[in-house]
């Protein structure tokens, strides 16, 4: 018997992944037969034929940022020419053509902008959901609302209470890059340890949001740190149940400070990897998402097999890995397309997994393109 096949039936009889053998899956295991262990634990969850997706929109509502994080590419300095505020009024006009496109939530992020009062965010809130109340909001990471409390002299707890009574019911898990201090401190020393995202997260969690979690490799981390990653992820989630999704996509080189200490962008097999040690570590964190936008079409097809249930969203307007040099672009029917011809069949959800439609068999060919993505940013 081998050391997969061992892990494999303690698995089956429901002991939990350790560290230890998520590692050596992660580094050693075959890959073919690693990926078929994960999509025999993701059809335990979930309907095997089927794989969901959403459609939404993800403007940015500013591209100043004071964090200055070596991977990004999207953010200007404070009093830079090419920085940028929307008000809440332009959003809701520059959203409406996704809206009437059929995007059913606004996935909303920005950077972290000292010049903007706290009130700027309660009227963004309030005129979004007002504008179109049936849209869902999912915005504002974790270092975004650290960053709002910092600003606004108030408490993390103060800054996500007073949104959540402002109608916010979800938060994106962006801002979370490796979990690992040292990590960190080489690529967003200004961003905060992994315990600050984590403590973001487990007071929103605490206040009754639900939330994604996230993960960025392929630049300066170790295999350790992505298990550290993961272990924190689901330490935290024992603690709290408050995650409903994990996303991990790669660092994409571009124009970024970063992209000189990294030789060249993590490939699909190190994605399918990740997938499904993701799966098999991530026990208590009900979906996992693999992306068409961040790896490619074949690889988020692979990536179904790989312990993936979600491909995503269709995003409109999606600018921070395009700022990077990274472009790309679908149509709702050509997602679905690619996910039947992964094998499954489409399900068009809401934020929270629920689902809106099945989707048909015929495939709009005449669609304006859609920018699509994940949760990246912030």
């Amino acid at each position: 018997m081998t050391y997969l096949d061992t892990i494999a039936n303690e698995l089956r009889s429901g002991r939990r992944l350790d560290p230890r053998d998520a590692l050596w899956l992660l580094n050693d295991a075959p890959l073919l037969p690693l990926g078929a262990l994960a999509h025999e634990d993701r059809c335990r969850r979930h309907p095997a034929d089927r794989v969901t997706f959403v459609v939404d929109a993800n403007p940015n509502y500013t591209n100043v940022c004071d964090t200055y994080c070596t991977f990004c590419a999207f953010y200007r300095p404070p009093g830079h020419a090419e920085g940028y505020v929307h008000t809440p009024e332009d959003l809701v006009k520059r959203v409406r053509p996704s809206i009437e496109r059929g995007a059913t939530r606004l996935l909303l992020q920005g950077g972290h902008n000292p010049e903007l009062p706290f009130s700027y965010y309660l009227d963004l809130i309030e005129a979004l959901r007002g504008a179109y109340p049936e849209t869902e909001l999912h915005m504002f990471s974790p270092s975004e609302i650290r960053a709002i409390a910092r600003f606004s002299d108030l408490s993390v707890r103060d800054v996500l209470r007073r949104f959540h009574d402002a109608g916010l019911r979800t938060i994106p898990g962006g801002g979370a890059e490796i979990l690992s201090d040292r990590v960190r401190k080489r690529i967003s020393p200004l961003k905060g340890a992994p315990d600050d995202w984590l403590d973001v997260m487990r007071t929103a969690h605490q206040v009754g949001y639900r939330t994604t979690a996230t993960m960025m490799y392929g630049h300066v981390e170790e295999p350790e740190d992505v298990i550290d990653h993961l272990v924190r992820l689901r330490d935290l989630q024992d603690e709290t149940g408050g995650f409903f999704a994990f996303i991990p996509w790669s660092f994409k080189r571009g124009e970024t400070p970063l992209s000189s200490a990294v030789e060249q962008d993590a490939g699909p097999g190190r994605y399918l990897r990740i997938l499904a040690v993701s799966r098999l570590y991530l026990d208590n964190i009900p979906h996992v998402q693999c992306s068409w936008f961040s790896e490619g079409e074949k690889a988020g097809q692979l990536g179904l097999h790989f312990g993936a249930d979600d491909f995503g969203g269709t995003l409109l307007e999606e600018n921070v890995l395009r700022a990077a040099g990274h472009e790309n672009a679908t149509t709702e029917g050509r997602v679905a397309q690619v996910i039947r011809d992964a094998g499954f069949t489409p399900v068009r959800r809401n934020t929270l997994y629920e689902a809106l439609d099945i989707q048909p068999s015929t495939v709009a060919t005449q669609e304006a393109p859609l920018g699509g993505a994940s949760e990246v940013h912030a």
